[in-house]
């Protein structure tokens, strides 16, 4: 089991989950056009809640995890709802080429800082896109490391003009960001630190 297997199970528990995926759903609805010919995919879904607020908006929604227990709540969570567009998927795109056809929209929230290559990541991105397709990335702004602690391998967020930088290099056009939500977390018995989370734009050339 991998840490995001053993936090499933309550992960639609935390209203902060949900609080922050329908900041990130608001803006994405205010910023894309969005229509329900369109077909979109949430990388690193979790348990779906940015796909489920998202589910009238747009057309199939593929929810891909690379954590089988996510997938299995995702699971459980569509036959509860009227949601027979919303499609989870067990898949490690950082491992694997995706050969399911081309997406509209790809949003994913929280995700980019455990990706180790992320150049590598966008360019998949890149190839999974329709000619014009949108790309939604909502992540830390750059932080000092208290977000999940000392242990934690993977990136201490992001300059989003930096990351402006290397979409533009991997041919992504119209990139704009802005801060989107605000986590107030508890790094120690006595201190609770404020993380911003920024929501970027991108178009596919």
């Amino acid at each position: 089991m991998n840490e995001f297997d053993i936090k499933a199970a309550g992960w639609d528990l935390n209203p902060m989950h949900l609080e922050r995926s329908a900041a990130v759903a608001e803006l994405i609805r205010k910023r894309i056009p969005l229509n329900r010919s369109m077909r979109a995919m949430e990388f690193g879904a979790g348990t779906g809640i940015t796909s489920f607020l998202l589910k009238n908006d747009l057309g199939e929604i593929t929810m891909i995890d690379s954590s089988a227990e996510m997938v299995r709540i995702m699971t459980e969570k569509t036959k509860g709802y009227d949601s027979k567009n919303l499609k989870p998927v067990f898949f490690d795109l950082e491992k694997n080429d995706w050969e399911g056809g081309k997406f509209d929209l790809i949003v994913t929230q929280m995700v980019l800082h455990h990706v180790d290559d992320i150049e590598g990541i966008i360019i998949k991105f890149h190839k999974m896109l329709s000619p014009h397709g949108r790309l939604a990335v909502a992540d830390l702004y750059p932080e000092d490391g208290s977000f999940h602690g000392m242990d934690f391998s993977g990136h201490k967020g992001f300059d989003p003009e930096e990351l402006s930088d290397l979409l533009k290099k991997n041919g992504y056009i119209n990139i704009s960001h802005e801060k989107c939500y605000v986590v107030a977390r508890k790094v120690s018995d006595t201190l609770v630190k404020q993380f911003d989370i920024f929501l970027l734009f991108a178009e596919r050339n």
